[in-house]
């Protein structure tokens, strides 16, 4: 059937259905445009200096706000969640934490792999499109794409919070150069209410009303900060987490709905599950490389991640 005889929402319903049977927990598709709010939102957070040393975050500041600088002639952003939730979380008996969404394999390729595989099912049925894959590898603000195709509201942590699903998803997204069926409405309205479980239990103080400080944020602190030693002030406060920190996620009522995902993929190692605090103080260069191969973790380094576990001793 040629792409100018197939309706908007039949196209948009056809991706929606493709997405999840991928595996994809939920799909939505938003108009690729200018994000005026967020350009604006960004900027004065940047202005703070609450991005710490993530500098990346100055550049490409365009691109990050205008998706047609991404995908020339970008009509529309597809985005989809993926669920990571574990089935069993690994022991916190006599062990340092790592975040749940690094405890398998590296979840860049999967989700990668698992996009192009949904691009290739589009262009199969509508023809050959402009359009690129994302998935934390481009200048492009994830949540408020997520938020403003309807796939959730953001919560007091920042974060996308799915009222079906709660927050543990990774986010990725096709930005193509079809024009597709969008919501005429999304609710701008968080469902925190008075919450506040996530500010109260941050025990270092990162999170603010709607907005974190990345420079106290332990998960920014064990994976992007790169000094050669964390600040003192926060001795005591880590709460044995050494990359990463799922804690406001993890009191956050929304999340009472999140149910484990079928990724085999994600699944924890032998080797990982059987790891204790002796073995992460004992774990050197060669061990890393081997335990961590695969993994998300292996991004930030064996000296980041030994400066973590050495800041806790």
């Amino acid at each position: 059937m040629p792409l100018q005889s197939l309706n908007k929402q039949y196209l948009s319903d056809f991706i929606k259905t493709n997405a999840k049977g991928i595996g994809f927990f939920d799909c939505g598709i938003s108009k690729a445009e200018y994000l005026d709010n967020e350009a604006a939102k960004m900027e004065h957070w940047l202005s703070q200096g609450n991005h710490g040393e993530m500098s990346y975050l100055e550049r490409n500041k365009k691109k990050r706000y205008n998706p047609e600088l991404l995908v020339d002639n970008a009509k529309s952003v597809i985005t989809v969640l993926y669920n990571y939730y574990p089935g069993h979380k690994l022991s916190s008996t006599d062990n340092y934490h790592i975040s749940k969404y690094a405890y398998g394999k590296d979840y860049h390729f999967i989700i990668k792999e698992k996009l192009n595989k949904l691009l290739n099912i589009i262009e199969e049925k509508m023809g050959k499109c402009n359009a690129r894959v994302f998935v934390d590898s481009a200048p492009v603000l994830d949540r408020a794409w997520a938020h403003k195709s309807g796939l959730g509201f953001i919560g007091k942590n920042t974060l996308l919070i799915n009222k079906e699903g709660g927050s543990f998803f990774f986010i990725g997204h096709i930005i193509i150069d079809l024009e597709l069926h969008y919501k005429d409405n999304i609710d701008p309205k968080s469902y925190c209410g008075s919450c506040t479980q996530c500010i109260d239990d941050c025990p270092t103080n990162a999170i603010k009303e709607n907005y974190v400080d990345a420079r106290n944020c332990i998960s920014y602190l064990t994976i992007e900060y790169k000094g050669a030693s964390i600040p003192a002030k926060l001795r005591g406060k880590f709460n044995h987490w050494i990359f990463g920190c799922d804690i406001c996620q993890d009191v956050c009522p929304w999340n009472r709905f999140s149910s484990p995902h079928k990724e085999p993929l994600f699944e924890p190692s032998v080797n990982l599950k059987s790891m204790t605090k002796t073995h992460w103080e004992k774990l050197d260069n060669q061990q890393f490389n081997t335990l961590f191969n695969d993994s998300a973790i292996k991004r930030t380094g064996y000296q980041c991640l030994r400066r973590n576990i050495d800041f806790l001793l």
